[in-house]
C-alpha cells in the first residue's frame, strides 16, 4: 500500500500509478447477495445451472458489482493520512470490457489523473483498471471522482 503524508503529497502524484491491490474471488454467494440487494437475478448471475448452458460457461457477476468492490480495492492500494473524510462524487465514465465469471480472481490498478482545488479540499480522479487473473481484458475500466477534505 501506498501512503501519502498529506494531501499536497498525493497533489504531487498526479499522472502517477498509485498502486495495485491484493487479489480477491468473486464467489456465487456475493453475486447472490448483490442480486437481492439491487433485485437483479438475471439468470446468468444466480441460475448457476441454467449459466453453466449460457454465453459465458457459468455464472457472471454483475457489471455494477465488480464496479463496487471499487472502496474495497482502493483501501488496499492507497491512503492520504490527515483528512477529515473522503467521499463519492460519481463516475465520469465506466466500462466492462469482460464479463467476470464466479470463482475468478481480480484486482485493481489505481492512476491519479486529475486533481482541483474544491473548497476544504481537493477534487481527483482515479482511473481504475480492474483486471481479472488469466485474461487479456479488463473487468471494468472506470474513472472515479472523488472529494478528499482536509
Amino acid at each position: 500500500m501506498r501512503v501519502f503524508s498529506s494531501l499536497g503529497e498525493f497533489a504531487a502524484a498526479k499522472g502517477e500509478q498509485l498502486g495495485t491491490s491484493e487479489w480477491h474471488t468473486v464467489t456465487q454467494e456475493q453475486v447472490n447477495t448483490f442480486a437481492d440487494a439491487t433485485g437483479d437475478h438475471q439468470w446468468i448471475h444466480v441460475d448457476v445451472e441454467k449459466a453453466k448452458q449460457g454465453p459465458f460457461g457459468g455464472p457472471i457477476a454483475h457489471g455494477f458489482l465488480t464496479l463496487s468492490l471499487l472502496p474495497r480495492l482502493g483501501s488496499e492500494t492507497y491512503r492520504v493520512e490527515g483528512l477529515a473524510m473522503g467521499i463519492n462524487y460519481g463516475l465520469n465514465k465506466v466500462r466492462f470490457p469482460q464479463p467476470v465469471k464466479v470463482g475468478a480472481r481480480v484486482r485493481g490498478t489505481a492512476e491519479l489523473i486529475e486533481i482541483t482545488d474544491v473548497p476544504g479540499g481537493k477534487q481527483t480522479v482515479i482511473r481504475w483498471t480492474i483486471e481479472i487473473e488469466g485474461e487479456q481484458k479488463p473487468a471494468c475500466v472506470a474513472e472515479f471522482v472523488g472529494r478528499l477534505l482536509a
